[in-house]
């Protein structure tokens, strides 16, 4: 049996050099040595934020310190957990225990990157604008600490920190009041892109750009303090755009919230300034994201997860996956597994354009009926895991739904029922790991009719089976067709946290869903709060 986990150091992942397993030797004690660049228009960039400081490998001996955030803002900054033994958190231990309590002894750990690796931040601003705080809540409070020199971030992300720092105060913007509801700019996200075709693969990361979306306090652009933030964009796109020195600038994009709540984002979107269509690459596609569209903030370590997962699926699978925002893992599949069927099932009404404009970018030679469904995954679960393979499932913190859990127990039990009519050989139940009891699919024919399907519903009547059928979107293959009686025979789980994807695998366990056997991985795709986010799969 081979466990293997992916664990980027400070408790998340980045690739930004080769997975060490059990070790840090690969870790410097300190970031990169700077160089010193100057921005056009006297703005110039503090050395040890400078985006060309990312250096793609560094390699000394492994010493206490190496394996150490040492980051300066550690003590007060909420973002981060651990500060000593990144290359081996106490959660691996546990894990280790865990599932050697279930068969699993063999067990490898993968770490990662210390610096750089998160490519998505979301930032609260507050102080003044002589002094604007830039960063995220101390622990337990709304006090926001300012971060300039997060050891996470991509350096780019710092960069364009501190260029927007200098634009508050030069053009006087006041940051939000939270108690009084006043002031203009309220939050900041930064996005890095690293698709430039146009440099070697080797350098395109550290020549990542920033799409910068800022959250104006105001209801549209027709408030009396848009110039202000017309000002702020250009200011950004002058001193960081494609005609500087240092080109850190995507684009500019503007959102306006005046809710006094905690959600970061209003409804409203407007682009300002720089290139309007964000694309990435990972899993072998080009994806297409919004400044709204939900978006892994480790890159690289999603990338690899995704290459990581493709081996999991078998070639001509008929995929179903669930929370699956744009469709990036189903696409991947499609791409890299040739499946016959994917099916993207999301919540999020937005994502529908990523989907498209994800799904028009594939290779001609993808001959796989692929669709994308604005639907909750935890509404008739069962509609949406019959005829399929293999289910993905990449639920949010909370974890999968109760109906969704149900509904995966319910299809166990049945394919066990087959098994045994069939006098179908026990030993076979060992050879999937997350999911049922295999077997041929001629045994599940006979129970497909257990369950509502929409393909065979007459005079529908449900809404939300009738707004899903309205807004999603159908790419069909010129010679594969889907099959409505298979029943799943794989389960890949994508989890948010350590503590919410082992209690769900103890009860798929006990109660006989799955059986822990044979070849399997689990795979850390950490985020910064904690060790989290494993991919278990046959």
């Amino acid at each position: 049996m081979a466990v293997s986990f992916l664990s980027p150091l400070h408790l998340s992942s980045t690739s930004l050099i080769s997975h060490r397993r059990f070790t840090c030797n690969a870790l410097s004690s300190q970031p990169p040595p700077p160089l010193t660049t100057s921005a056009p228009n006297s703005i110039s960039l503090n050395p040890s934020l400078n985006p060309n400081n990312l250096e793609s490998s560094t390699s000394i001996p492994s010493t206490p310190l190496s394996c150490a955030l040492q980051c300066p803002h550690f003590q007060s900054c909420s973002g981060c957990t651990h500060e000593y033994d990144l290359h081996h958190p106490s959660v691996v231990d546990e894990a280790v225990e865990f599932f050697k309590r279930y068969g699993a002894p063999d067990f490898t750990f993968d770490s990662c990157r210390l610096y750089g690796w998160r490519c998505r931040a979301k930032l609260a601003v507050r102080g003044s604008s002589e002094n604007p705080l830039i960063g995220l809540y101390e622990e337990g409070t709304h006090n926001v600490v300012d971060i300039p020199e997060c050891k996470a971030h991509h350096p780019n992300i710092n960069a364009a920190i501190e260029l927007l720092r200098k634009g508050i105060t030069k053009l006087e913007v006041e940051p939000y009041d939270e108690d009084m509801g006043t002031g203009e700019l309220r939050y900041v996200q930064m996005a890095v892109t690293t698709h430039s075709t146009s440099l070697p693969f080797s350098e395109r990361y550290r020549n990542g750009k920033v799409q910068v979306s800022l959250v104006w306090n105001s209801r549209s652009e027709t408030s009396s303090i848009f110039e202000k933030l017309n000002s702020l964009a250009n200011f950004l796109w002058t001193n960081g755009g494609p005609r500087c020195n240092i080109h850190l600038i995507h684009s500019v994009w503007a959102n306006f919230q005046t809710s006094k709540n905690n959600i970061i984002f209003g409804n409203r979107w407007r682009h300002l300034v720089g290139e309007r269509d964000f694309w990435e690459r990972v899993g072998g596609i080009d994806i297409y994201l919004t400044p709204s569209s939900f978006g892994q903030a480790n890159t690289r370590a999603f990338d690899s997860l995704l290459y990581k997962l493709h081996k999991y699926v078998p070639y001509g699978s008929s995929v179903a996956d669930l929370y699956g925002g744009a469709g990036t893992i189903g696409l991947s599949l499609a791409v890299s597994r040739k499946c016959r069927s994917v099916k993207c099932v999301e919540i999020n009404k937005e994502s529908k354009l990523c989907f498209e404009m994800t799904a028009s970018r594939l290779p001609n030679s993808v001959d796989s009926n692929m669709s994308w469904h604005h639907a909750d995954a935890a509404q008739e679960p069962l509609s949406w895991l019959l005829g399929s393979d293999v289910i993905v499932v990449d639920p949010p913190r909370k974890g999968l739904d109760d109906s969704l859990l149900s509904a995966l127990q319910t299809i166990s039990s049945v394919k066990r029922k087959a098994v045994a009519s069939a006098r179908y050989s026990l030993s076979l139940i060992v050879f999937c790991i997350l999911l049922m009891n295999p077997m041929h699919n001629t045994y599940s024919k006979g129970f497909s009719q257990t369950f509502s399907s929409p393909s065979n519903m007459k005079d529908e009547k449900r809404p939300w089976i009738l707004r899903e059928k309205e807004s999603s979107v159908n790419i069909q293959s010129t010679t594969n067709k889907s099959e409505s009686d298979v029943l799943p025979q794989t389960l890949i789980y994508i989890s948010c946290g350590w503590d919410n994807f082992k209690k769900v695998l103890k009860m798929f366990i006990l109660s006989n869903t799955i059986a822990l056997a044979l070849d399997y991985a689990v795979i850390w795709k950490k985020t910064s709060k904690s060790v989290s986010n494993a991919i278990v799969n046959v």
